[in-house]
């Protein structure tokens, strides 16, 4: 049985660290992060990149991301389009099909795809047609491993059995279930009535038909919201045994997501009742066979997630938590981000600049960013913390031929200070974060950030906790 992380801290020891380090910083779901992306680049350079990825068999990952939604839930903070016009979904086919077509002299033909999701939006917006046109042009252009996982994000109050059906068809062997809370006065205060019954149906449906890798995604600090309401929301989903839990902190920036100024300030919990949310899952999730991973996933024993936790090839991409650190991601369809460990590169992120640019017969990137030697050794750095909880320096010499205590001698000292506070435990070869400090993973990643300045903190980030 894990120890407690609140024991006999809480509330008054475990409030006060809250107040001290509930500050703006990123989710690092990369290092660097998209702040650092340019859309001023050398087109020579990128396709140079490119034109050099050709001559090396590689095991890739695919995301593809639909953006489209029938409804807007105002708390969402996705790159998306609100439309009811299934034609929408047909045109935009049209263009991924014209991308994968630009994108295959750039791979190696016996080049590999092990992994592949569908992310949104909302996959689930297309007709069961259109998916099946998606999984034909997917198995034409490439290379697929026979034991690939296939990942598709689900809308349960937009998706019927044909649906399910389709993605079957097509390849899919897991489901994420957007969720968020199943309390009715929360749904209506974030603009998505989803009723609990409806979501048994649909994780019913998708078991039947032989996709029955279920993941739930749930939010935490939702208008409405309290520790009682969460309690039965969690009640509620583990009662389906879903395999996977992602449970996201809300991030409420309404400066640069403007649907979230519809939502009440008022009715939001106080920041110590949105923890207690988070502290409640951790300390009841982990006695019940799930193991939590990183900041905000938890999964049953055997499943990939933690597998990969216990083999080391966890990681955090785009998506939040996933396995298979080796694995270049190719990104597909407007905004989807592309990345390896050199470089990283963003599509256009509004549809009449990305159909505009397949006109043009040329790759619709926007942004990239090409890591530095430092940003690879950083981005190891932040990644051990972020998904291992630890950080062990002898890692270093050996891969990098430098002595980690002396390059980063000012960022260990910054460290002190989450020792004195309880958050890490020193070793002689790095230190652990202990369980209270699991809370504050993002704060003790944050000290390796060079990139990071106040101003970027405040205008860019959600607050830490």
């Amino acid at each position: 049985m894990n120890t407690p992380i609140l024991s006999k801290r809480y509330p008054q020891d475990l409030i006060s660290l809250v107040s001290k380090y509930n500050v703006p910083g990123p989710r690092y779901t990369s290092y660097p992060t998209a702040l650092q992306f340019t859309d001023t680049f050398d087109q020579d350079t990128l396709y140079e990149y490119l034109n050099n990825r050709r001559q090396t068999r590689k095991s890739l990952s695919l995301y593809i991301h639909i953006p489209f939604c029938h409804s807007l839930c105002w708390y969402c903070g996705c790159t998306k389009v609100i439309t009811k016009d299934p034609a929408s979904a047909d045109k935009y086919i049209d263009y991924l099909e014209k991308e994968i077509h630009l994108t295959m002299p750039t791979i190696h033909p016996d080049s590999v795809i092990k992994q592949i999701h569908f992310g949104g939006g909302t996959p689930t917006f297309l007709l069961p047609e259109q998916i099946f046109r998606i999984g034909e042009i997917i198995n034409r252009s490439y290379n697929l491993h026979p034991d690939n996982e296939f990942s598709v994000e689900i809308d349960p109050r937009r998706v019927h059995e044909e649906h399910i059906n389709a993605l079957k068809e097509i390849g899919c062997t897991r489901a994420s279930l957007g969720v968020q809370d199943t309390n009715e006065e929360v749904q209506k205060a974030i603009h998505r009535i989803q009723p609990f019954g409806q979501t048994k149906h649909i994780t019913d449906l998708l078991r039947n038909a032989g996709i029955k890798n279920i993941n739930f995604d749930l939010i935490y600090g939702l208008p409405k919201q309290s520790l009682t309401t969460f309690r039965d929301t969690l009640t509620n989903v583990l009662s389906m045994n879903p395999d996977r839990l992602a449970i996201y902190s809300y991030a409420h920036m309404p400066d640069l997501m403007p649907s979230q100024k519809l939502l009440n300030e008022d009715d939001f919990p106080s920041t110590t009742d949105k923890l207690s949310m988070l502290i409640y899952a951790v300390e009841t999730l982990p006695n019940l066979g799930y193991t939590f991973i990183g900041m905000d996933h938890f999964a049953k024993s055997d499943d990939e997630l933690s597998l990969a936790l216990q083999n080391e090839t966890l990681q955090r991409n785009f998506q939040g938590y996933s396995t298979h650190a080796d694995l270049e991601m190719i990104g597909l369809g407007m905004s989807a981000i592309s990345q390896n460990s050199e470089i990283y590169r963003q599509n256009e992120k509004a549809l009449p600049a990305y159909y505009s640019a397949l006109d043009s017969e040329k790759l619709p990137i926007q942004k990239i960013l090409k890591l530095t030697d430092e940003d690879q050794i950083r981005k190891k750095i932040i990644m051990q913390i972020m998904c291992k909880a630890e950080l062990n320096f002898d890692k270093y010499p050996e891969k990098f031929g430098f002595n980690f205590q002396q390059i980063f001698k000012s960022e260990l000292e910054r460290i002190s200070e989450f020792e004195s506070d309880g958050l890490i435990i020193k070793l002689k070869n790095g230190f652990r974060i202990s369980n209270t400090g699991r809370l504050f993973l993002r704060n003790i990643a944050m000290v390796f950030d060079t990139y990071l300045s106040q101003h970027q903190k405040k205008r860019s980030y959600s607050k830490t906790v």
